[in-house]
């Protein structure tokens, strides 16, 4: 007998059972800190699939109550694993020098 697995799953408790940890403050603090690059989303071609939220592997991004995700960049490491499977191709990896030269 094969399991069925819930492919639209609405929480983390839906999905099926895998390593998964909560992102927490650890020895040497926040982990996002050495990040090289950020995801950003373009919430305009963003049609809140979940995919990223489902592939993220430090559990970093969040949603709204309307599915839209937003990402913990405390504790996001940059890896670059959301903007690859982003099926519309809407997340893209900024260099943070290029984010912080932006922002100033």
């Amino acid at each position: 007998m094969v399991n069925e697995v819930d492919i639209n799953p609405k929480t983390r408790g839906d999905m099926p059972k895998t390593s998964y940890s909560k992102p927490t403050i650890g020895s040497m603090g926040k982990t996002g800190s050495w990040r090289t690059f950020s995801p950003e989303i373009n919430y305009d071609e963003c049609s809140k699939c979940r995919t990223c939220w489902l592939h993220c592997p430090e559990a970093v991004i969040s949603q709204d109550e309307d599915g839209t995700p937003h990402i913990d960049y405390d504790y996001c490491k940059g890896c670059g694993i959301c903007a690859q499977v982003c099926p519309k191709h809407c997340i893209s990896m900024v260099r943070d020098l290029e984010k912080k030269e932006v922002e100033a």
